[in-house]
């Protein structure tokens, strides 16, 4: 992929689109010296390619057997029979590289793509003696909090077909709710760990930004960007999470040199006198389910049972948080997501050249086959981006420490939050001859309570409360930042008071 030198009209098109008043004079004049300048490319060209992995290939398929259309492709890796998960399957969310293996997000703009290397937590997970099962598919370009966007068809729930799993971790979610996997680990932006664990039963952790290194993962907005496990069990996501948290020198998200404890051992301390704080302003949305709250706080009410302190607090702010996610996702994701191919630029991290010319150049020659909720983004980013120049999104960011300050100062008078993971259940796939209406309205209803904790970092865990109609509903569990540990405590508390959490009916 050499840069070839630019002619007379490459040169004038750029001097256009930046209102340079060059002329063919000037831009003749130009020309020597721009084609100097790009030797610098070639030769970064050819040191770059010095550090190319050697090729890797390993067997992977179509799935057969795919009920709930939750497998994009299977495979069975593995590479050593010991460690703390040997003996355990996973699915990786289909925005996670495991080299050679196809990886397509969901989305025919990705499709095609094998990436070369495996994304940090994959390896991390190798290592820990876990076989990876196969790629779980995700929603399209993971910007859908339901299950019905993906290139590959809907996700369906275990617990009823008709119904979302959520997304954007669908096929992870189906996975481990149906016991096709006993593990999965899944991407969060605005909710896509905690939303599908919600509506499929599961216990969903988003870890404290930057925990988890998202190295190799398709990146929407690096401020937002999370990994996490989706398992059965509070003491599975604690091992999953001993497994892959920690630094990897590649990743800018991980900031600061927090000692990262180990969350297995840390489930053995007691609960009882932690203090919970029941958060007002994450009940009673105009969207609420009647049921919903009703299921939370009876799960509260066990809580207080195994002799945690629950009472009442209020964070008029969380009202906001959503509409700050919405200035960054919106036209960070414009910028970053599809401007940037991904990645964008100035950050010092990893990349991946070879994600970042494919996708790249799928998207410019195939723009019809984003999904309407892309669609959507890029007609409202790009409207207020060419109009303000980005304005808002430095407002929203600025507005981030006082959003999470009004968090923090609750949390200096109680050890975690609780409210519902979402105020809706499980909503209707929508048809093939849905209107769009109905298509963007089941992608994005739903994010009320989750979307603010991607802005602010917080640790937050989604575990199944109880159900209503025969569907499941979440309770989610908030932290201090780098508290995971309590988080998770409070959620066992919870898991073993209930006597362990339902398991699905409908077996993948």
């Amino acid at each position: 992929m050499a840069v070839s030198a630019p002619g007379p009209a490459d040169l004038e098109h750029v001097s256009a689109a930046y209102g340079l008043g060059l002329t063919a004079r000037d831009l003749a004049q130009f020309a020597p010296h721009v084609k100097d300048m790009l030797d610098s490319w070639d030769v970064v060209e050819e040191l770059h390619a010095q550090t190319r992995p050697p090729a890797v290939t390993r067997a992977w398929s179509t799935p057969t057997h795919n009920p709930l259309g939750a497998w994009y492709v299977t495979c069975a890796i593995k590479t050593t029979e010991v460690g703390p998960l040997a003996g355990r399957t996973v699915g990786i969310k289909d925005n996670i590289a495991v080299a050679g293996v196809p990886m397509m997000n969901g989305s025919a703009l990705v499709e095609g793509h094998v990436p070369d290397r495996d994304a940090t937590v994959v390896t991390r997970l190798l290592d820990a003696g876990a076989t990876i099962a196969g790629k779980a598919v995700c929603e399209d370009l993971c910007f859908s909090g339901a299950s019905h966007t993906a290139a590959t068809g809907p996700v369906r729930n275990p617990w009823n077909r008709a119904r979302t799993t959520g997304g954007s971790s669908s096929g992870s979610a189906a996975l481990v709710a149906s016991g096709a996997v006993d593990l999965a680990i899944g991407g969060d932006q605005g909710g896509s760990v905690r939303l599908p664990a919600a509506f499929t039963g599961i216990v969903g952790h988003k870890p404290t930004h930057g925990l988890v290194p998202y190295t190799g993962a398709f990146p929407i907005e690096q401020s937002l960007d999370h990994l996490g496990p989706m398992t059965r069990t509070v003491a599975d996501a604690a091992l999953v999470l001993d497994v892959i948290a920690g630094p990897d020198g590649l990743d800018p998200r991980q900031r600061g040199g927090a000692d990262v404890p180990n969350f297995t051992d840390a489930l053995t301390a007691p609960a009882a006198g932690l203090r919970v704080g029941v958060l007002t302003d994450g009940f009673g949305h105009p969207e609420s389910v009647p049921g919903v709250d009703e299921a939370v706080r009876g799960a509260v009410d066990l809580l207080r049972a195994e002799g945690l302190l629950c009472e009442e607090v209020s964070v008029p702010w969380h009202r906001y948080g959503k509409k700050i996610w919405d200035v960054i996702a919106v036209e960070g994701g414009t910028t970053q997501m599809v401007d940037g191919n991904a990645y964008g630029r100035n950050w010092q991290g990893w990349y991946d050249p070879a994600l970042i010319e494919h996708y790249g150049n799928r998207r410019r020659t195939d723009g019809a086959s984003f999904p309407d909720t892309v669609k959507l983004v890029l007609l409202a980013g790009r409207h207020t981006l060419d109009r303000h120049h980005g304005a808002h999104y430095a407002m929203a960011r600025n507005l981030v420490p006082r959003l999470r300050a009004a968090y923090d100062a609750v949390l200096s008078q109680v050890d975690v939050l609780v409210m519902p993971t979402t105020p809706l259940l499980a909503s209707l796939i929508p048809g093939p001859d849905a209107s769009l209406d109905e298509y963007l309205a089941r992608a994005l209803e739903m994010m009320a309570n989750t979307a603010t904790f991607d802005v602010t970092g917080h640790p937050a865990c989604s575990v199944p409360a109880g159900s209503v109609d025969g569907l499941p509903v979440g309770m989610m569990i908030v932290g201090r930042h780098h508290d995971d540990a309590t988080v998770l405590r409070v959620a066992q508390t919870f898991e073993r008071a209930r006597g362990g959490f339902p398991v699905a009916p409908d077996a993948a």
